[in-house]
């Protein structure tokens, strides 16, 4: 498809949540909680715990849909979900080894929009806001007003992508790349498919966990609507992530004959005992979704008190190992700067 050159073909690829009345998962981004105070009310905590979260969501804004906290425990300030998106203090605290760019992502950009950190993989930026701001996302730092918005805006990646045969997938990510509209992303496919050399479309997303209506028909159309093979990375790290309603989302994916794998951060008090990631791993084989990767915390600044020991670790994948059938055991990994492909931690 030829780039169009009037305003009316120009894409609007935008964090469309100023449309939030036209549809299920658009009301629920634009009606996420953003406010401390609402979050803590909401699930009966203690007002002590405000002070420190109104002043961490200046670092990094809360962000929570109104479906992800109903999964919470009321009343637990404890609770594994909350724990993900509640702003703490220690987000303050400056540990050796953390920083604001801990993947060198600045080093990989080649273009307004694309990181290429690995020989047969670009990827693109393609969204600045998430529909769930995750305390230990390693982008909270992420320069994202660079990001391209509309297809005339990407053409310098794609011309990027275009002079580098070496590069058979490419990645959409973000923030969340779901959270654009599926017209625009559907054009930005078609533009991706024209690409010869590029065979694989791959989605990084948590929105079919967090809000998961935003599988619909129309998602389904435009991944499977070009020549890519497209394949669903999906985000959770706790099984009460997993209810049935977010389970339908997953199987309606997997049904449409689209891969589904799925990935996870190993973090302390949320997912680091071998129960949590069994049952976590058994519910995604059910789902007929595959367990891929399990992430070693990605060293920002402001999450070090997510931070879990290699040892630990390795003794979880382990208990995983005894307990699991192979392929619903995830490849314990970390990313490390600069090097050609994830480091995969072994014994």
């Amino acid at each position: 498809m030829a780039l169009a050159t009037s305003q009316s073909r120009e894409d609007d690829l935008r964090d469309d949540t100023s449309q939030a009345g036209k549809s299920t998962w658009k009301e629920s981004l634009a009606s996420a909680i953003r406010e401390p105070a609402e979050l803590l009310d909401r699930l009966g905590l203690s007002q002590d715990l405000l002070p420190a979260a109104r002043r961490a969501a200046e670092l990094f804004p809360l962000v929570v849909p109104r479906e992800f906290v109903a999964r919470m425990g009321r009343g637990n300030p404890d609770d594994p979900l909350l724990r993900q998106v509640l702003p703490l203090g220690e987000e303050f605290d400056e540990v050796d080894g953390f920083s604001t760019d801990p993947l060198g992502e600045e080093d990989a950009t080649r273009a307004p929009g694309l990181l290429h950190k690995y020989a047969s993989r670009a990827l693109l930026v393609t969204a600045g806001t998430c529909a769930i701001n995750c305390r230990f996302c390693f982008r909270r730092h992420f320069p994202y007003d660079t990001t391209p918005r509309g297809l005339v805006a990407w053409e310098p990646a794609m011309r990027e992508i275009a002079s580098d045969e070496r590069i058979r997938e490419v990645i959409l990510s973000g923030g969340d790349p779901l959270v654009l509209t599926d017209e625009s992303l559907s054009r930005l496919a078609i533009r991706i498919a024209e690409i010869e050399h590029v065979r694989r479309l791959r989605i990084h997303t948590r929105l079919p966990i967090v809000i998961p209506s935003r599988v619909n028909d129309e998602l389904v159309d435009w991944l499977r609507g070009t020549r890519l093979t497209p394949v669903v990375v999906i985000h959770a790290n706790h099984p009460a992530e997993l209810d049935d309603v977010c389970g339908g989302a997953l199987e309606r994916l997997v049904d449409a004959g689209i891969p589904v794998l799925h990935q996870a951060v190993l973090m302390r008090t949320i997912n680091d005992d071998a129960e949590t990631l069994v049952e976590l791993c058994e519910r995604l084989a059910d789902l007929r979704v595959l367990p891929y990767y399990l992430h070693q915390l990605d060293p920002v600044q402001g999450v070090a008190h997510f931070a879990v020991e290699n040892e630990r670790a390795l003794e979880l994948v382990q208990l995983l190992r005894e307990r699991l059938s192979g392929y619903a055991v995830p490849r314990l990994v970390r990313e490390v700067a600069g090097a050609a492909h994830k480091v995969e931690l072994r014994d």
